[in-house]
């Protein structure tokens, strides 16, 4: 194919033109840039999203029962059903309720109460991993321990073997009017699960101890559940909602969808503005090859007097083109990937740099940034920018091939 041969000798040689040089440098220079911001905001989101959902799953269930009104009377039966599923793996029961933690009057803070059975709570998530002081067994029915998350142990200032009073709103109606029940916990634990929410609100005690505060009697408020794909969570609660329809059952997503559905939209529409940028940088290719093409016309003229078709004249401009589009693709493909791959040590260099931290673990939830490159994202990258690239060398290489030998050789 001469004209393969052609369109690669026309990319390869010097112009006499430096200024279409310099155009054609700085689109194929655009082009790199916009891929590699794309792949490595894409990572970004992607590691964001993986990350959040590895901490919310740490603390949280892949699969929640819980009975109407907060109360699960019959819950064994409920968790006998749904053990015959073959993708549950484990269920442990909870109570759920809220209240105020004191030290002893100096610091007051709402926290959300959970009841566990340390024996069947560590089988559902992976709280036990998670403690950096004390044991998950050391909750004990009627011993009144506590495990707080680390900020509220902190914001509480108080450690493994201090006494704090929970104050419930379950109280009891008096002459004197409502009076909020009492019950003084000794510190058994502290937990770090590296997730705001956790760390700064909830608090866990012995079920027994749980059905007693909020009066529960034998009720718990409801079932987690483990699976063997947390993929399959949606699919395995619609299952179960089947088989218990008087039960409320919900799966992970829907314990933090605003998180999950945040970054999805903002995922969506980076991917939007920055494919954006990439086909700018691509269309710069148009005004390249507009004016190689009127560079070139004698070049052209005599190609088509030597008896080259007007398809033979599009075909050259159209690989000079891509080929262009194909080296921008390809080494923005490259630095995106490397670039992600490396965050874990670009980004702290950076903050070293600027004295300053880029994330605020009060406000994106982690501290890190995370980057999970995901191979599908950059082959869809890849592809969009070569068809951009590609479709913005079709009109240049179009009017190459309307040139007129004559016209183009007249002051020659």
């Amino acid at each position: 194919m001469y004209e393969l041969l052609i369109g690669l000798r026309y990319t390869r040689a010097s112009r006499r033109n430096g200024f279409i040089s310099f155009i054609s440098l700085i689109s194929v220079i655009g082009i790199a840039l916009g891929v590699a911001a794309l792949i490595i905001v894409l990572s970004v989101m992607n590691g964001f999203q993986e990350e959040v959902r590895n901490r919310i799953l740490g603390m949280a269930a892949h699969v929640q029962i819980s009975g109407v009104g907060n109360q699960l009377a019959d819950w064994q039966s409920a968790a006998d059903t749904a053990k015959k599923n073959p993708h549950v793996l484990a269920t442990a029961p909870y109570v759920l309720g809220q209240g105020l933690l004191t030290n002893g009057g100096e610091q007051v803070k709402g926290v959300l109460i959970r009841g566990i059975d340390p024996g069947q709570e560590s089988a559902v998530n992976e709280v036990a991993g998670k403690l950096v002081s004390g044991k998950l067994q050391s909750l004990h029915a009627d011993g009144f321990g506590v495990i707080l998350g680390i900020s509220l142990a902190n914001e509480l200032g108080v450690r493994t073997g201090d006494r704090v009073t929970l104050i419930t709103p379950q109280g009891q109606v008096t002459i004197a009017g409502f009076t909020p029940r009492y019950k003084q916990f000794t510190v058994t634990g502290i937990f770090k699960a590296d997730y705001a929410p956790y760390d700064a609100g909830v608090a866990m005690i012995h079920l027994s101890d749980a059905q007693k505060l909020f009066r529960a009697g034998d009720a718990v408020s409801g079932l987690r559940l483990k699976l063997d794909d947390l993929n399959l969570s949606r699919r395995i609660a619609r299952e179960l909602n089947q088989e218990m329809p008087n039960l409320l059952v919900g799966d992970w997503t829907q314990e933090n969808p605003t998180y999950f559905r945040a970054v999805e939209i903002e995922k969506r529409m980076m991917f939007i503005i920055l494919t954006l940028i990439v086909a700018v940088a691509a269309f710069n290719l148009v005004s390249t090859l507009v004016m190689v093409v009127t560079d070139k016309q004698a070049d052209i003229a005599i190609l088509r007097t030597l008896g080259a078709a007007p398809g033979s004249i599009m075909k050259i401009f159209v690989i000079q083109g891509a080929l262009s589009g194909l080296i921008g693709t390809g080494s923005g493909v490259l630095a995106g990937v490397f670039i992600s791959k490396n965050l874990d040590v670009i980004v702290p260099f950076i903050e070293r740099i600027l004295g300053t931290a880029i994330l605020s673990p009060d406000v994106y939830l982690i501290s890190e940034l995370p980057s999970r490159v995901l191979w599908s994202d950059v082959s869809s990258i890849g592809l969009i920018s070569l068809v951009l690239a590609l479709v913005a060398t079709l009109y240049p290489s179009w009017r190459a091939s309307r040139v007129n030998p004559a016209e183009a050789l007249r002051y020659e």
